[in-house]
């Protein structure tokens, strides 16, 4: 087939073009800017484009189909030419759904935790050498790409995001997978300015559950009042499994989980960590991995790329860098991080980097959220409230909104910088939150100052 992407540089995107070039694909795109690691992967394939910007002239009647990305406008110049052609135009889901059509799905889904739970069971099925195609947000250790695509085997394991599937198709991503086994982990409002009230997010999860084969089989988290709401209520003839967090306990800074094979430590941690692995569980036994199986493997697990991901360590201090930038996942991670290292001071900064975190009414959401910190600190870059379009918000709305009056915020990414490197380091545990590039922080830094 020859395909065409238009915006070919997203982190899904560019991982999709390499799988389809793997499978021998022919594959062209076009993207208005590239960051790596996109552009190097891109290049090295030799699928980077020659010229950064938009070329109606590449789109012809012999293209196959073009795959739309996020990033593209609906009045890209290549996807009008696609469209006066009749050409056939995927969203990035949709594609994933025909390349899927006759294997079993499996869809991660849920607010938080999908990322992590994909990437414990795909590491779980590669310990055990079992073949599966599969999509997940994270760079695993041992893979090489994050999209797998293949016509021989039986599974595809999908990270079911709730985000929309393109500029023209306005449904959420993980509602055209139709799951023959899905899990979700937990609802706590995100994407605001999709979704603006928490009933209407909800809703979409509703649509998720609903849209399972008949006869297929539901895993969810039955701690999350929201999950079981959506679950238990839901209408379509399908198998549900509960899950919840497992025994564990803590010592000496690791982290021991009860199994019938006795006490197992862990290389990750955390409450939320702990609830995942038991989802990843369950998935892996309806995928046909026993318990044992799953123990043996799950206990070489380190977390999937900026998860808890730990960047720097020594006798007296440990840095890591977190995913972590909704209300929920920020008071999981930094409850977490506490209850790992209880003697140590726990110092938590937060970078407000997306839509919903800098939005003045969403801000209220944070309410406790760096509650468990030592020392709590925010950053965010007034620039970026502009980019968005977003009204200003002060130190002060962000400390109401957090509802802690020792909290640190900081609008200069190099008062940030120079407050975080001249902290005591002795007898400390950092933990640094954000979906952005936390001010450009030079994380190598870290190795001469601990």
């Amino acid at each position: 087939m020859n395909i065409h992407f238009i915006a070919i540089g997203g982190s899904a995107m560019h991982n999709l073009a390499l799988a389809l070039h793997k499978k021998g694909y022919i594959i062209t795109g076009s993207d208005d800017a590239i960051f790596e690691p996109s552009k190097s992967r891109l290049k090295a394939k030799g699928l980077l484009p020659g010229e950064f910007g938009w070329f109606e002239e590449k789109i012809t009647s012999n293209l196959d189909a073009v795959i739309l990305g996020m990033h593209a406008k609906p009045d890209n110049p290549e996807l009008i030419k696609a469209q006066e052609l009749g050409l056939i135009i995927y969203s990035y889901p949709e594609f994933l759904y025909e390349q899927s059509k006759d294997k079993t799905r499996v869809v991660i889904g849920g607010s938080h935790g999908k990322t992590t739970i994909t990437s414990m069971i795909l590491h779980v099925l590669n310990y055990h050498e079992i073949e599966v195609d599969y999509m997940v947000g994270a760079q695993l250790e041992g893979f090489d790409t994050m999209v797998h695509l293949t016509s021989e085997n039986e599974f595809i394991v999908l990270e079911g995001d709730e985000y929309l599937s393109s500029p023209i198709d306005r449904r959420p991503k993980f509602h055209l997978y139709k799951p023959n086994i899905a899990l979700l982990s937990g609802i706590a409002w995100d994407h605001i300015n999709v979704f603006p009230t928490f009933e209407n997010y909800v809703d979409q999860f509703s649509i998720f559950t609903n849209s399972l084969t008949n006869g297929g089989i539901m895993v969810y988290n039955e701690e999350d009042v929201e999950v079981k709401k959506v679950v238990e209520e839901a209408i379509n003839p399908i198998k549900k499994y509960p899950y919840k967090t497992p025994n564990y306990r803590i010592e000496n800074g690791t982290t021991l989980l009860e199994t019938s094979l006795g006490e197992m430590p862990l290389e990750i941690f955390g409450k939320h960590n702990l609830q995942n692995l038991a989802g990843a569980k369950w998935i892996c036994q309806h995928m046909g991995i026993d318990e044992d199986e799953f123990y043996e493997a799950i206990s070489t697990f380190k977390g999937a790329s900026k998860r808890l991901e730990k960047i720097m360590e020594n006798d007296s201090t440990v840095v890591f860098k977190d995913f972590a930038h909704s209300p929920s996942k920020v008071e999981a991670t930094t409850k977490a991080v506490k209850n790992q290292y209880k003697s140590r001071e726990v110092i938590a900064c937060l970078e407000l980097h997306t839509y919903s975190s800098l939005n003045a009414e969403f801000l209220k959401e944070y309410k406790g959220a760096l509650e468990s910190a030592d020392k709590a600190v925010v950053f965010y870059s007034p620039k970026a409230v502009e980019i968005k379009r977003l009204e200003n918000v002060s130190s002060n709305q962000i400390k109401d909104a957090f509802e802690r009056d020792d909290l640190i915020v900081f609008t200069n990414v190099d008062e940030f910088r120079t407050y975080l490197f001249d902290q005591n380091f002795n007898n400390t545990a950092i933990l640094l939150m954000s979906s952005g590039n936390y001010g450009g922080i030079d994380f190598s830094k870290f190795k001469e100052l601990i």
